[in-house]
């Protein structure tokens, strides 16, 4: 019931980052993780655009290795870090090419040994490109259940392990659809739009202090 009602309530604002990639024809398990790199401490309104116009240039690994960092680097320059994004971005690819033939297994803990990839993008990249059923929890997705009550967790890992425990799983890929978007706009970090939320009756409003 609960996402029920925010699946309602974010009708019209956009998309989160990866799954709008996603719609937009860029699926591969290696443009996600592309995309999921470049939104690390980036607004979703820079990523989508920056992850479009590099993957133009370079959807496969092999393409974005022969690009090279610096070339990547003026391509994703609005990004945050786009200096080592760059060189993260291009050792991805020259990593994937060179040990895995150009194609990334669905596996989160290979992902896990590439430089930039958490546990956060290789969850989000796994759901969306490989159908696996996975969590990802962002700022978003952290503050907005332990704001609810439904689990009681101090950091997004330990709130990853909480909801696994929890959460049924067919809810495990679309969670992150729904709380991001909710949370830019509705259970926002700061002066919480309370009064108008649709799950408020369910809320336990945890560390809320200036809601509006």
């Amino acid at each position: 019931m609960v996402l029920a009602r925010v699946r309602e309530s974010i009708r019209g604002f956009a998309d989160a980052a990866m799954f709008e990639l996603a719609e937009r024809g860029h699926a591969s398990l290696f443009e996600q993780l592309v995309g999921c790199i470049l939104s690390i401490r980036t607004r979703d309104e820079v990523t989508l655009p920056v992850a479009l116009r590099l993957l133009s240039q370079a959807r496969t690994p092999e393409a974005m290795r022969q690009l090279g960092p610096e070339r990547i680097g003026v391509l994703i320059r609005p990004v945050t870090f786009s200096e080592q994004k760059a060189g993260t971005l291009h050792a991805l690819a020259t990593r994937t090419v060179e040990e895995f033939g150009g194609e990334l297994p669905c596996d989160a803990q290979v992902l896990q040994t590439f430089k930039g990839v958490g546990p956060k993008c290789a969850h989000l990249a796994l759901g969306i490109a490989c159908g696996q059923a996975r969590i990802s929890v962002d700022i978003h997705v952290h503050r907005v259940t332990n704001r609810w009550g439904y689990v009681r967790a101090g950091t997004p890992e330990q709130t990853l392990a909480a909801l696994e425990a929890v959460l049924p799983r067919e809810h495990w890929v679309e969670l992150n659809r729904l709380l991001v978007p909710f949370g830019k706009h509705v259970c926002t970090g700061t002066q919480p739009r309370c009064s108008t939320c649709p799950v408020l009756s369910m809320c336990q409003q945890v560390g809320v202090r200036h809601p509006r």
